[in-house]
């Protein structure tokens, strides 16, 4: 049986690089959004609702994937609402694909709050957990959406008889436009204003941050291990988290990423500077870098999600990951740290989204 893929969340950051590398390995691939992209080579647009059962039943009628991929979600004002909201989705989505029996494995990309607590909690006092982070460590004590999420797959695996793999990435490091979650991005566009502006590019975080060490995900890299989990037996019904493999110190990367930008960096001098009030009123000198420089992206919250670095480099502890469970089952795929960032850098130029 041919391998086809439905990609949930197409648009987004991994979304959009999982359909390159399935597409070029021969995979039958639908990109599932609200708006997919109509105009990508080889890439089956499905246009729906994920809160909306019956648009999603007509929708994927003639899709009968062999593996779904779920790499989105929806932000809400409350966890409350994000537990009802995403763990709808979900359960809206196999309940629509239970009738054809097609479906032979389900990946679920969530991430670090699994250990670290929802954004009203995340690794604040009281919710710290011990690093290394290991798939073994047991569920907070707290609500959380993804747990929500992995509870609708679990439910619909019992029911109809697929096999599953939750992916639990740590910050997540590459090319979109209009994602929730940037930080490559969001630095990226900083430290372009930065430059043009002679605004000091000042380290956002905390001094846990600063010092400790960390680790990231290139978004190449997630996509890689997604494709290896689904398609791998001894991966099948697991829980993995995924990174690139190498660890640094913010002080170190922080001084290197000016340097590519031409910039003098400023570190973690005693005080949080969060990102969302340094660029709060950067909208229009954004407006006026992208004019100047010919941009393809003049609407800065297009980019940035200051908010959510805000939430990376703000925590009050050092957060590295454990991939030891993923290299014992045969994932040995490996991604430099700042090759990740140079990479998206270039890559942006390229599109025209940073001078």
């Amino acid at each position: 049986m041919e391998n086809r893929a439905l990609l949930v969340g197409v648009t987004g950051i991994t979304g959009s690089n999982l359909a390159d590398q399935l597409i070029a390995k021969g995979w039958t691939t639908f990109g599932l959004a609200r708006n997919p992209p109509k105009n990508s080579k080889n890439l089956h647009p499905v246009a729906a609702d994920l809160l909306d059962l019956e648009n999603l039943k007509i929708a994927l009628k003639e899709v009968s994937p062999t593996h779904v991929y779920i790499t989105t979600w929806m932000r809400q004002d409350s966890e409350a609402e994000n537990i009802r909201v995403n763990s709808l989705m979900i359960r809206n989505l196999l309940e629509a694909l239970a009738p054809y029996q097609s479906v032979q494995h389900v990946a679920l990309v969530t991430g670090l709050k699994h250990y670290l607590g929802p954004f009203e909690a995340y690794a604040k006092e009281g919710f710290l957990p011990e690093t290394p982070l290991r798939e073994s460590q047991p569920r907070l004590d707290l609500e959380n959406f993804y747990y929500a999420q992995e509870d609708e797959v679990y439910a619909a695996a019992a029911r109809d008889g697929f096999t599953w793999s939750m992916h639990r990435p740590h910050t997540i490091i590459g090319k979109a436009v209009g994602n929730l979650m940037n930080l490559g991005t969001t630095l990226a566009v900083f430290a372009s204003i930065c430059k043009a502006t002679g605004k000091p590019f000042q380290w956002p975080g905390s001094a846990a941050q600063w010092n400790g060490l960390s680790d990231v995900t290139d978004v190449s890299v997630l996509a890689a291990h997604l494709i290896w989990a689904s398609t791998t037996e001894a991966a099948q019904n697991e829980a993995f988290n995924v990174i690139n493999g190498d660890f640094f110190r913010w002080k170190w990367l922080w001084n290197k990423l000016a340097e590519s930008f031409g910039i003098e960096a400023i570190g973690f001098d005693g005080t949080i500077h969060p990102l969302e009030e340094q660029m709060s009123e950067d909208a229009a000198i954004w407006k006026k870098i992208a004019s100047e420089n010919g941009l393809q992206e003049s609407d800065l919250n297009q980019l940035a999600s200051p908010w959510h670095t805000d939430l990376d480099l703000g925590r009050p502890i050092e957060v590295m990951t454990d991939m030891s469970k993923s290299r014992k089952l045969g994932f040995t795929l490996y991604q430099s740290t700042e090759g990740s960032f140079y990479d998206l850098f270039e890559k942006l130029r390229a599109d025209r989204l940073i001078p």
